[in-house]
C-alpha cells in the first residue's frame, strides 16, 4: 500500500500525530531523524536501518475513516452521497465470499425508481446491432431459457487505490476498499450472443441501463461502457439476477447486471435494458476521452495526456489485501503472529503470495488456495513471530500466473488514478 493511503486507525499504537502534523510528515522524516521518528511512534524500530529514506510509515498515514450507515450496508465509507460512491474497510473484507451488507458500492447515476420498487411491469432485455436475430427477452425467459451458473466472482473498481497518487487525481479517493468476490448467479452472455446470431462485422458490445444521469436529462445515459467482442464471450461474463443466493439487490443493479470478471467494474453495467453490439468500439457515455483509460507510455507525475494517447483499461493488475489483523494492534513480541488476506489478479490465478516484517528486506512465503473458480480471488494465511520489541511494518505481496508482481510503489502516475496495485502495508507494536 502507498504509504500516503489512508487506513481506519484502530488498536493500541497512537503516535504524537500533533507534532508530525505541526512539521509536515515529510519535513519530520527529514530533520527528526530515526530517534525523533520512534518517539512518534511510540516504541523503537527494530528494522530501522531499512527504511528507505523519505518513506512514511504506515502509522503516521493513517486517518481515522468516516463510517456512515447505507440501507442494506454496514461498516462502508461514504466517498460521496451524489451519486452514492462508498468503499469496505479492509478488515470487513476478511470473508472468502464478501457478504452483500459489506460489498461496496459504485454509481455513476441515480438508482433506477424501478429497482427501488422492485417492479418488474414492461421491463425486458434487448439484444440487437450486428446480430442476424435481435431478441427481447423477459427475465423469466432468460432464467428459464438457459443454462445458469453461480460462480465467485471478484468486481474491482478501477480507481481503487487512487487515494495514493501524488499528485492527486481527481475523483473518489478510493483507499483499498472498492473491491469485494461475492457469489453472483446468472446465465453466460455468451449464450444469448449466440441465439442472436452474432455478424462478422461484431466488434464490441456496450451496454445501457434505466440510471438515469445525474441531471436527470431525459436520454442522457449515466454510464454507457462496453467490452471487446472476445471479453463479451468470455466463458465467465455472465448475465447475473443473484448476488449471495438473493435477487440483487437495488443498489446492485436489479433485476439483471453483466459481471465482466478481471476487467474493470465499469464494465459491469447495472440495472440492464440494453446490448447493443456494435460494429466499432463502443462511444458511450464515459467510454472516450479520459475515462477508464491510462496513458499509452509512461509519464512524469502531473503530466497533461491528450485523449488520443490515452489506452482503455482492460485487465487489472495483481493485487492483494491484509484483512487480519487491523493496522495499528499491539503483539506480545515472539508470539506467533497469525495473518491472513485475499489476493487476485485480472489476468488469472495468483501463484505466489509474501509478506515481509523488515522492510521488504526478507520475505515470508505464504500459504496460499486456489480461487473457486477463475476470477475468485484467493485466501493466503501467514505465522512467524516478531523478533523483539518495537514498530513494525508487514507488507504484502502477490505475484499472479503470468509472473506479474506487486510493486513497493505507486506504478505509473496517471491523470485518472487508475490501477494502484502498490503493496499493502500495515503497522505492528510488538510490545
Amino acid at each position: 500500500m502507498h504509504p500516503t493511503i489512508p487506513n481506519s486507525k484502530g488498536g493500541a499504537l497512537e503516535a504524537d500525530l500533533d507534532v508530525v502534523d505541526r512539521l509536515g510528515r515529510r519535513s519530520f522524516l527529514k530533520s527528526g531523524g530515526l530517534a525523533a521518528l520512534a518517539t512518534a511512534l511510540g516504541a523503537p524500530i527494530p528494522f530501522a536501518g531499512r527504511l528507505a529514506s523519505g518513506l512514511v510509515p504506515e502509522a503516521l498515514a493513517q486517518e481515522a475513516a468516516a463510517l456512515t450507515q447505507v440501507p442494506g450496508k454496514r461498516g462502508l465509507r461514504i466517498l460521496s452521497d451524489r451519486p452514492l460512491n462508498a468503499e469496505t474497510p479492509v478488515t470487513l473484507l476478511d470473508a472468502e465470499v464478501t457478504p452483500t451488507e459489506h460489498h461496496f458500492i459504485r454509481n455513476n447515476g441515480h438508482v433506477p425508481e424501478r429497482a427501488e420498487k422492485g417492479d418488474l411491469t414492461g421491463w425486458n432485455l434487448t439484444i440487437d446491432g450486428e446480430v442476424t436475430k435481435p431478441l427481447t427477452l423477459t427475465l423469466d425467459a432468460i432464467r428459464k431459457n438457459y443454462r445458469s451458473f453461480t460462480r465467485a466472482l471478484v468486481l474491482e473498481c478501477a480507481g481503487n487505490g487512487r487515494a495514493g497518487f501524488t499528485p492527486a487525481a481527481s475523483g473518489n479517493q478510493w483507499t483499498l476498499g472498492g473491491v469485494g468476490c461475492s457469489r453472483y448467479t446468472g446465465v453466460l452472455l455468451k449464450d444469448l450472443l449466440q441465439e442472436a446470431g452474432v455478424k462478422r462485422s461484431a466488434v464490441y458490445v456496450g451496454y445501457i441501463g434505466e440510471d438515469p444521469h445525474l441531471s436527470r436529462a431525459p436520454g442522457k445515459d449515466a454510464i454507457s461502457r462496453g467490452v471487446p467482442i472476445a471479453k463479451a464471450l468470455d466463458e465467465h461474463t455472465m448475465l447475473a439476477w443473484a448476488m449471495n443466493g438473493e435477487p440483487l439487490p437495488a443498489l446492485h443493479g436489479w433485476p439483471l447486471r453483466l459481471i465482466c470478471p478481471g476487467w474493470p467494474a465499469s464494465t459491469s453495467g447495472k440495472w440492464l435494458r440494453r446490448l447493443w453490439v456494435r460494429d466499432r468500439e463502443h462511444d458511450g457515455t464515459k467510454m472516450t476521452g479520459h475515462s477508464y483509460r491510462r496513458p499509452k507510455y509512461p509519464v512524469a507525475p502531473g503530466t497533461e495526456v491528450p485523449a488520443e494517447d490515452m489506452a482503455i483499461i482492460e485487465e487489472l493488475p495483481v493485487k492483494s489485501i491484509i484483512s487480519n489483523p487491523a493496522s495499528g494492534m499491539e503483539t506480545p513480541v515472539n508470539r506467533t503472529l497469525a495473518l491472513r488476506g485475499q489476493a487476485w489478479s485480472g489476468f488469472g490465478e495468483v501463484t505466489a503470495m509474501h509478506v515481509s516484517y523488515d522492510f521488504g528486506a526478507t520475505w515470508v512465503k505464504c500459504d496460499l488456495r486456489k480461487p473457486a473458480n477463475k476470477y475468485a480471488w484467493q485466501r493466503w494465511t501467514a505465522e512467524f513471530p516478531l523478533p523483539q520489541k518495537g514498530y513494525y511494518e508487514i507488507w504484502a505481496r502477490a505475484t499472479d500466473h503470468t509472473g506479474r508482481m506487486q510493486p513497493m510503489l505507486v506504478p505509473g502516475w496517471n491523470p485518472e488514478g487508475y490501477c494502484n496495485n502498490a503493496m499493502h502495508r500495515i503497522a505492528i507494536k510488538a510490545v
